[in-house]
């Protein structure tokens, strides 16, 4: 089959494009996908470079957002046929543990990503388990659907469940016209929240308004801090930061007491500081959000379904350009997705 490989770690020169990679092999209670599209991550970008912990063994294949249709399925697979249209949940977990029958899979010690710890959807087939296919929205097109099962899942988590929203809170989101961001967006708005979307520039700033931010702050010509103040001056209730290193501290200034942190991020480094006591004696939740619950992709699914979502796609490459898809990916230039398209 075609893939791209990760034949080692580094830079975005490190892929290799091959027509004869092994196809794989189902068990009975797995199905094979044939791949359409896949997303990227800056998950990915880790991955490739070797900065996580755990490192997987090459070649290696990435890519944990996938919307394809489904070639083969197990004996034991009954909801799915060949030939129907899918998305696959990159959330894989064993499924007997408490965590995951109490419906936290995500804190299931068994844990894995499609993409990280398994070879996922840089090729043209993947195999998954037969749990971790849904059907894909109708009024979607597969680069459209590669574009929200890991992001939407995780800010679903940091939105939803962990950040507690409700309607007229006041709501931060870092880096908004990332991926993630553009979710966290569109997640805060559809629960009745006011959004301050942070950017870096004046163009990402008119296409997060027409998203339905109600206030853009751009981080290069002006002050975070102030600027959230002059709109909400006792604070905002959530914000989301998938910065960092360089963002936690403000992070925390910006909330009101009470308010709520969900951070997810590192991409400016993971040895954040902040003042213990103020953060007590105003009391800051900081909620740590790692992937989020298997279950919801179905209710994400459908509100993409019903128009109440939409993809932003801003980029589709060849999935033989892996090295100007990474690159461009990691210039920043992008608004939403980029993304594979897999022939």
């Amino acid at each position: 089959m075609k893939a791209l490989l990760l034949t080692s770690f580094g830079d975005s020169g490190v892929f290799q494009y091959v027509e004869d990679f092994p196809k794989p092999q189902i068990a009975p209670d797995e199905v094979l996908v044939r791949v359409k599209a896949c997303g990227l991550n800056h998950l990915d970008i880790w991955i490739r470079k070797g900065a996580l912990a755990y490192k997987p063994s090459l070649p290696h294949i990435l890519g944990s957002d996938i919307a394809g249709v489904v070639e083969e399925v197990g004996e034991l697979v009954r909801h799915v046929k060949p030939g129907d249209e899918v998305v696959v949940n990159p959330n894989l977990s064993c499924g007997v543990c408490e965590a995951c029958l109490s419906g936290q899979d995500n804190h299931c010690k068994e844990f894995k990503i499609l993409g990280f710890q398994e070879k996922g959807g840089y090729a043209e087939y993947v195999k998954v388990p037969k749990e971790n296919v849904i059907p894909k929205p109708k009024n979607l097109t597969f680069e459209e659907a590669a574009s929200f099962p890991l992001t939407y899942i995780t800010m679903w988590n940091a939105v939803v469940d962990k950040g507690e929203i409700k309607a007229g809170d006041k709501v931060v989101v870092w880096g908004a016209s990332s991926g993630v961001g553009v979710a966290a967006v569109q997640l805060a708005k559809l629960f009745g929240a006011t959004v301050i979307a942070i950017t870096s520039s004046d163009w990402k700033a008119q296409k997060l308004k027409d998203l339905g931010a109600d206030y853009v702050i751009n981080r290069k010509t002006q002050n975070v801090e102030e600027a959230v103040r002059e709109i909400s001056p006792e604070g905002v209730d959530l914000v989301i930061d998938h910065i960092g290193e360089q963002t936690l501290p403000t992070s925390i200034k910006l909330l009101k007491k009470g308010g709520r942190l969900s951070f997810l991020g590192t991409t400016t480094g993971d040895k954040g500081t902040f003042n213990i006591r103020y953060n007590f004696v105003n009391e800051i939740k900081m909620n740590g959000v790692y992937m989020g619950r298997k279950s919801t992709l179905f209710r994400i699914a459908e509100l993409f379904e019903r128009g109440l979502l939409k993809p932003v796609v801003d980029k589709v490459f060849p999935l033989r350009e892996g090295e100007k898809a990474h690159q461009y990916l990691e210039s920043g230039n992008h608004f939403g997705k980029v993304v594979f398209k897999v022939d």
